[in-house]
């Protein structure tokens, strides 16, 4: 994906233009609370993540953040400030692509265990739950104190939940 206008007047392009570390910053303070993200243990800087922006007008209203580690791609962030109009999945389908060009063979993220949205929105395009870290929040915390300790409608963030889609060897699609 290079640059693709959409007729909702979104624009879909890979981070890197001047002035997209200042947005894409901003973004994810607005969005987690800090451009530290800590997954499995390890404290991601998305703010220097390759990914892409949706854009409308001169905000980000969307952005996925991914790390690519030997034959695996981590999603690392995924967001998108208009739901329903498929921001995300437009996202996701572009940095399903980057991995598919780098010979991932697999697509895995990790949510939390208030996070049902998010649940939802990864299941109906073909994540699979693999795995449930019990307690793995409160060991994150230590490396990012900032994680809230309650979330999405007051449940208790503990637990790590970890999604994982497997890549085809040639490129298929991500649909809902």
């Amino acid at each position: 994906m290079d640059h693709i206008i959409k007729t909702n007047n979104i624009e879909y392009r890979r981070i890197g233009e001047i002035g997209d570390i200042e947005m894409v910053t901003r973004y994810l303070h607005q969005h987690w609370g800090s451009h530290l993200i800590v997954t499995r243990g390890k404290i991601h800087d998305a703010g220097k993540l390759p990914g892409f922006v949706a854009i409308s007008g001169k905000e980000i209203v969307g952005l996925i953040t991914f790390n690519i580690d030997a034959d695996q791609c981590e999603i690392v962030t995924l967001n998108s400030s208009i739901q329903g109009i498929g921001i995300g999945t437009a996202l996701l389908k572009a940095a399903q692509k980057v991995a598919l060009k780098q010979n991932c063979t697999r697509l895995w993220l990790i949510t939390t265990n208030d996070n049902l949205p998010a649940l939802r929105f990864y299941q109906r395009r073909g994540f699979k739950v693999i795995a449930i870290h019990p307690g793995a929040i409160i060991e994150s915390r230590k490396l990012k104190p900032e994680i809230p300790f309650f979330g999405i409608d007051g449940i208790s963030i503990e637990d790590e939940i970890e999604l994982d889609f497997e890549l085809p060897r040639q490129p298929s699609r991500i649909d809902p």
